[in-house]
């Protein structure tokens, strides 16, 4: 009996040491990317500062504050350790790939992959998209409420602190990056069995209002901030609609190519 135990807490222990192996190699790309990344924190600020810039340019005035002395460093390694994270993802996921792969068919690795080589991509578009198109958007709607001064009004110009700007944009990216995930995470549900396209179709109306909520809770108080990740969260779920229904059809096709096998084995037998 303790030979018995012996032998079920040695794969159990070979695994965990695996574990511990994979969770090192992330770690060591991640510091090394943050290392890097801090080196070339203020040209990755200024490049999430540059839709602003672009609205000031001519502007030479205008200007980011600090006002703690500890702030623009904090905000550097804010800036590094996001760099960072989007950089050694792929090492990352490499690595929770090699530790899951040793357990799982063929045919589950081939189904793995694509979901593993989609997710960085659709969170790169997320990002992507709410720098390119929502954020010249939404500043230049947040510039306009700046007041010029005329007699007996006092000018009022906005003077954006480093550390909340960077805040405000690492929200953004993170809310329209995650939301891209949509199409993966209801894709994988509609694999294992936990969502089908037609209950996708059904709840279409519940996952509009909550696109919108959504929306409201993640993005500024804004009408174009928000109506822009509302629309491209329910044109995700539409193509999530459409990926289980691929995941559907090739199911029952695999179903189909598994009973012709069958009967063929029992016609084999029969004869």
């Amino acid at each position: 009996m303790v030979a018995g135990l012996d032998e079920s807490k040695a794969p159990l222990l070979d695994h965990l040491i695996e574990l511990r192996q994979r969770l090192i190699h992330s770690a060591i790309a991640l510091v090394i990317a943050f290392i890097i990344c801090f080196y070339f924190a203020g040209p990755i600020f200024n490049f999430l500062v540059a839709p602003l810039a672009e609205i000031w340019e001519g502007e030479e005035q205008r200007r980011l504050i600090y006002t703690a002395l500890h702030e623009k460093f904090f905000t550097d390694v804010k800036v590094a350790f996001f760099a960072a994270c989007f950089f050694a993802f792929p090492v990352i996921a490499t690595q929770v790939y090699m530790f899951v792969a040793p357990g799982l068919y063929k045919q589950e690795k081939r189904a793995f992959l694509p979901f593993l080589v989609a997710t960085p991509v659709l969170f790169f578009l997320g990002a992507a998209f709410v720098y390119y198109l929502v954020l010249p958007v939404a500043w230049d709607f947040f510039v306009g409420f700046e007041q010029t001064a005329t007699q007996g009004d006092l000018a009022i110009q906005l003077e954006p602190k480093v550390n909340e700007y960077l805040g405000l944009v690492m929200r953004l990216i993170f809310a329209f990056g995650i939301s891209f995930e949509l199409p993966v995470l209801l894709t994988l549900l509609a694999r294992v069995g936990l969502a089908t396209s037609e209950g996708l179709k059904r709840k279409r109306r519940y996952a509009i209002v909550l696109a919108f909520v959504a929306a409201a809770i993640l993005t500024p108080p804004d009408p174009l901030s928000q109506i822009g990740l509302a629309l491209p969260i329910m044109l995700l779920y539409e193509i999530s609609i459409w990926s289980a229904r691929l995941v559907e059809k090739q199911r029952a096709e695999q179903e189909k190519a598994l009973g012709n096998d069958g009967d063929e084995d029992e016609d084999e037998k029969a004869d």
